[in-house]
């Protein structure tokens, strides 16, 4: 089984990489896209949203970490593949599955799950664009409105030469609103012949398990789960009991400093409400917290509430 850490912008980002890998579990990591429209990229853009490049493609714990790219030109996705791996990344993955309006208003994602040719022409060029040691692969939702082509853009990938797809097991309509529908990934499993990885809805090792079963996929991404309960991985893996929030609370102090120390805290508060909204839906004393949490503004308010809490606790 492999255990793979899925992108999430805004809050899967390299300190959250960082802390996860660190508590273990995980097989590969894939980045917060990079948004690639009509230019080969600087270095600083792909040592920015992965600054493991610096330190030979892997978190500190040793997992592989690899870059994600978003848009919807074959060519200029391929430049910034080949840039991406001589840059460090063991590989390359393509977004075709973000939901986000913005994304898709501009013709990347998602909508793209329309357009069964153009994601053939992706492929195909960032294969050829990307030496053969480098795994190219993909992630997609089962389609946009509907299923209908979800089977044929997933035979579109494999034969443009994607070394695996992570399916995503609801529509771009569906959203985030359970179920996610696995027994289509096993639909598909019967015809593409690469490895397939299931993704939607595994918040524990009985949902990891299910997925499992229908979806006829071993290997498995994590995404909102991991967040929701920071011991997903191991969880699953080893039988780990979900990791008590006395020790949940440590991690979000140690989350704060990385994440303060990493941008002066810019986006600190947005962060840790965003992490916050999942680890409410585990942990109850989340819950309680995030009802005061949510208030605050300021970076150092926030510290000294999480402090108190850890005190008390």
């Amino acid at each position: 089984m492999q255990i793979v850490l899925a992108p999430m912008e805004g809050v899967v980002d390299h300190l959250m990489r960082e802390m996860l890998t660190q508590i273990g579990g995980y097989d590969l990591c894939i980045t917060e896209f990079v948004r690639v429209v009509d230019q080969k990229l600087p270095a600083r853009v792909f040592t920015r949203l992965c600054p493991e490049l610096l330190q030979g493609g892997k978190t500190r714990a040793g997992t592989p970490v690899r870059v994600q790219l978003l848009g919807q030109e074959p060519h200029w996705l391929a430049e910034n593949a080949a840039r991406a791996v001589e840059l460090g990344s063991p590989g390359v993955d393509l977004n075709f599955g973000c939901p986000a309006k913005a994304v898709n208003k501009s013709r990347g994602g998602a909508v793209l799950l329309k357009e069964t040719n153009t994601l053939y022409h992706i492929v195909k060029a960032v294969r050829d664009a990307v030496p053969a040691q480098f795994p190219v692969s993909a992630k997609i939702r089962l389609g946009y409105d509907d299923t209908s082509l979800a089977i044929a853009n997933a035979q579109a990938i494999a034969e443009a030469g994607a070394s695996s797809l992570a399916i995503h097991a609801r529509t771009k309509s569906d959203g985030y609103r359970p179920p996610a529908y696995w027994p289509w990934i096993a639909k598909i499993k019967q015809q593409v012949k690469i490895p397939l990885i299931a993704n939607g809805e595994i918040w524990n090792a009985e949902h990891a398990l299910l997925c499992q079963q229908q979806s006829a996929c071993s290997d498995i991404m994590l995404g909102r789960g991991a967040l929701a309960m920071p011991n997903l991985a191991q969880h699953i893996r080893n039988h780990a009991a979900p990791l008590p929030w006395p020790e949940v609370l440590t991690l979000l102090m140690q989350y704060s400093e990385f994440e303060i120390a990493g941008d002066k805290g810019k986006y600190y508060a947005n962060r840790v409400k965003q992490w916050f909204s999942y680890l409410k839906l585990q942990y109850p004393e989340a819950q309680q917290l995030f009802s005061q949490l949510r208030l605050l503004t300021k970076s150092q308010d926030i510290l000294n509430l999480l402090e108190q809490q850890r005190c008390i606790k």
